[in-house]
């Protein structure tokens, strides 16, 4: 699956020799990220490999709950503009990327009959949302099963770091509902990679959550480091890993092709029930968890 941001819109860089090299990789894993958005549409052109291949390529985009779309012809709209965007004929899944319901309920109700109206039209094979709590989870589900719409995916933030009541219970009902939970943020920002120490912060803003979280990680980085070490793998591996193990499809962001290749070394494999039981025991010992989105319903 190739998970697009921004309704789809690209940088048109010349690719070079990476084509075939990215899209295969894009291939291996379940979800696409950040650094690959900007050479989708070139890819999705170049790539001369065989049919059977490019038809196993999945685009998930999100589609912003912008104040002005008020109807859902208007997100029929901004659909077929990343249809567009991305020279293609269909996305793969098109997601609401956020709730309008702890501010504007009566504008959520047009978003979600544009999500039916995408899939009516045939302009997804289907749709999900991103950043429903458990509560708008479910009446969203319900609603789009009452009009013949299966919601195939539900994105929220997960990880070892962000594991709470909230995050536990849309687990469980995208469980119990068949919908698929796609983690964001599984490395936790990136304090889970072990680069990160209390003398060793990210700058600008992250900084400032890091200090707060990162000093009383170390039982959660020492865990991570233990079992990398044991299974002879990297710290982001594990972490990875372990969204998996609980059975969401991670989506870590990149910043470059060596980073992407080594998030690749999370699959393959499975943490055993005790390191997984032994990493969640480590993580509850935090102090201070992840903040949720702020976009983040009941």
């Amino acid at each position: 699956m190739l998970e697009v941001n921004h309704e789809g819109t690209y940088n048109p860089k010349p690719l070079n020799g990476w084509a075939h090299y990215l899209v295969m990789m894009a291939l291996k894993v379940c979800e696409m990220w950040d650094a690959f958005c900007i050479l989708l549409s070139h890819l999705l052109i170049i790539f001369s490999g065989p049919e059977k291949v490019r038809n196993n390529i999945v685009i998930a985009t999100k589609f912003a709950a912008y104040p002005w779309r008020l109807t859902p012809g208007q997100l029929v709209n901004a659909c077929k503009s990343s249809l567009e965007r991305m020279q293609i004929e269909q996305i793969g899944i098109g997601q609401l990327h956020w709730s309008t319901a702890n501010y504007a309920p009566p504008q959520e109700l047009a978003l979600w009959d544009g999500l039916v109206a995408m899939y009516e039209k045939g302009l997804v094979q289907a749709v999900g949302v991103s950043n429903y709590g458990p509560k708008q989870l479910v009446k969203v589900h319900n609603y789009l099963k009452a009009r013949g719409v299966p919601l195939c995916s539900a994105q929220v933030q997960f990880s070892l770091l962000s594991i709470g009541e909230d995050q536990m219970d849309i687990k469980n009902i995208c469980d119990s509902l068949g919908i698929r939970l796609i983690s964001y943020s599984p490395l936790g920002l990136g304090m889970l990679t072990g680069k990160y120490t209390p003398s060793n912060l990210p700058r600008g803003p992250r900084g400032l959550l890091f200090s707060q979280i990162i000093p009383g990680l170390e039982p959660l980085l020492n865990s991570l480091r233990e079992i990398a070490q044991r299974r002879q793998k990297t710290v982001p591996q594990v972490a990875i890993n372990w969204c998996i193990c609980k059975g969401t499809i991670p989506i870590p962001g990149v910043k470059s092709v060596r980073q992407a290749e080594e998030n690749l070394g999370a699959l393959g494999w499975r943490l055993t029930l005790d390191e997984l039981l032994h990493l969640e025991d480590s993580a509850r010992e935090s102090p201070r968890k992840m903040l949720q989105n702020i976009f983040q319903t009941r």
